[in-house]
């Protein structure tokens, strides 16, 4: 109690005091007056006058105990660093202006559930712990043992699904209770094994914690799949199960190698032998005894660890999450803009060759269909959001047909499409043809080109517009796409022209 609590109380108990004796010699005249009077009354005036000093007493009393006692306080919620829960609900506000974005209504509800799950989980969440690990480790051995020897209440399975089992305990020492989930074995055979493998990583990856259960050895294929899960900074303790059927200088061997091979990736402290499910024993007399689990170093371990660091996993892997959620939907928008830039791309190379076969010059000039690809850089600008006008996309594309004739590009779609038509156009038609074909190709790799520009935020990156087109170029010009690509060209180009240059010819015996 402070000084001036106590002092304020000292003087009310003086005055209090002082109030009372008065009180009492007012109240004592008045009983000698009212008895002289009347002796009956002056009793019953008594009788009132000492119920009335019992009740201020015993008001006085409790008030006292009640102003003395402690006050309890309630535990406060955990409370998540302010910087990393600051930083994930900016996160989560940009994933919901991104989700405006995307057409895919399904995508787009499933994005803003997410999202929500993940802003609730902001404020209140319990330690997710997953053990993690190949079927034949002994996961289920190490979950039974946990659930048999850790301190505190052990709550019935949430759900038993494909994922596995989830428990949730509770720890001295730790405000949050901690989930503790079985996942499916990874590395399994055949189509269903895979899909378990893919639910498992993705349960791995939103862990707070990360049990990695090995039974030797680290292979190689889990090495992979720990340094992953460390790449993305995932917090992990990795558990050697079945330490009790290797002799002592085998088993610190295998932890030697394993230390070894995940330095850098894992602190050795995070290392831990266990003996989950030991086997049964066999006495002198010929009793069988089941020996207990022997799992005390990880459960330290992992209490240490949770209590030290809990809040700082709960933050870093909601954070995550978000970061994760705001990739995904920007992939989606990516996706999406792709998709609209290319069906522009698909309609334009048309165009342009149309343009050209119409007016065929001695060789393809890109310059003269400029106009076509400067509108086809305006749209393809407008789904990435950038307004540009009609002189911009002409400069740019003016810029950008000067590289695919100095890569020599032009020279060799020509050569390509010469080769290639020779047996679907008539002779006078060769020219035009080919001219076309390879106008609309060329357009292709420029309007390719160009969203790879507006994708890098107009800029075209270290290696700039050469480095772009050439490797368009590389990848319109492999065997499937351009088997494909010459039977279309054949369809919207070749074919009208000899359909146009059959009408033209029967056109003429009739003028005649």
């Amino acid at each position: 109690m402070s000084w001036s609590r106590l002092l304020l109380l000292v003087v009310g108990i003086v005055l209090i005091l002082g109030l009372t004796a008065w009180l009492l010699d007012a109240l004592q005249r008045l009983y000698l007056s009212v008895a002289w009077i009347s002796p009956l009354l002056g009793s019953v005036l008594l009788v009132l006058l000492l119920t009335l000093l019992v009740g201020l007493v015993v008001a006085l009393v409790y008030y006292t105990l009640l102003f003395r006692r402690p006050q309890r306080r309630q535990p406060l919620p955990p409370q998540l660093p302010a910087e990393k829960s600051a930083v994930a609900r900016e996160t989560l506000k940009a994933v919901q202006r991104q989700v405006t974005y995307i057409q895919d209504e399904v995508a787009r509800q499933a994005l803003r559930q997410r999202a929500e799950e993940i802003e609730a989980n902001l404020s209140e969440r319990d330690l997710t712990v997953v053990v993690f690990g190949t079927g034949s480790a002994g996961k289920t051995s190490l979950i039974n043992a946990i659930l048999g020897q850790v301190v505190g209440q052990v709550g019935a399975p949430m759900g038993t699904t494909t994922l596995g089992e989830i428990y949730t305990l509770r720890l001295r020492g730790l405000q949050r209770d901690i989930r503790l989930m079985d996942t499916p074995g990874i590395f399994e055979a055949g189509i269903q094994g895979t899909e378990h493998e893919r639910l498992a990583r993705q349960l791995a990856a939103e862990a707070d914690l990360l049990l990695f259960v090995v039974d030797n050895d680290l292979r190689q294929t889990e090495y992979a799949a720990f340094q992953a899960l460390a790449e993305i900074g995932k917090r992990s303790l990795l558990v050697f199960n079945k330490a009790d059927l290797y002799l002592e200088d085998e088993r610190q061997q295998i932890v030697a190698r394993i230390q070894q091979r995940l330095r850098g990736l894992l602190s050795p402290d995070d290392i831990l032998s266990v003996s989950a499910n030991p086997p049964p024993l066999q006495l002198e007399s010929g009793e069988w005894i089941q020996p207990e689990p022997d799992i005390l170093p990880l459960l330290r371990r992992m209490a240490a660890v949770l209590r030290a660091e809990g809040e700082d996993l709960v933050a870093d892997n909601i954070l995550l999450q978000s970061q994760r959620l705001s990739e995904e939907a920007r992939q989606l928008i990516d996706d999406q803009r792709r998709q609209q830039a290319e069906n522009i791309v698909e309609r334009f190379q048309w165009i342009g060759a149309g343009v050209v076969a119409a007016t065929p010059l001695p060789v393809v000039d890109l310059l003269a269909t400029a106009v076509i690809n400067a509108q086809m850089v305006v749209e393809i600008g407008r789904v990435y959001g950038c307004e540009m006008n009609l002189n911009q996309g002409r400069e740019l594309a003016i810029s950008l047909a000067k590289t695919l004739v100095s890569l020599g590009v032009v020279r060799g779609a020509l050569e390509i499409f010469s080769v290639a038509l020779q047996t679907n156009v008539g002779t006078f038609l060769v020219g035009r043809g080919i001219q076309g074909v390879t106008a609309a190709y060329l357009t292709r790799i420029a309007g390719k080109s160009f969203i790879e520009y507006f994708r890098q935020n107009q800029d075209w990156g270290d290696g700039g517009i050469t480095e772009v087109v050439q490797q368009q170029f590389q990848l319109n010009r492999r065997d499937e796409f351009m088997k494909d690509f010459v039977q279309e060209a054949v369809a919207r180009v070749v074919k009208p022209l000899t359909e146009s240059q059959k009408h033209s010819v029967e056109a003429k015996p009739e003028q005649t």
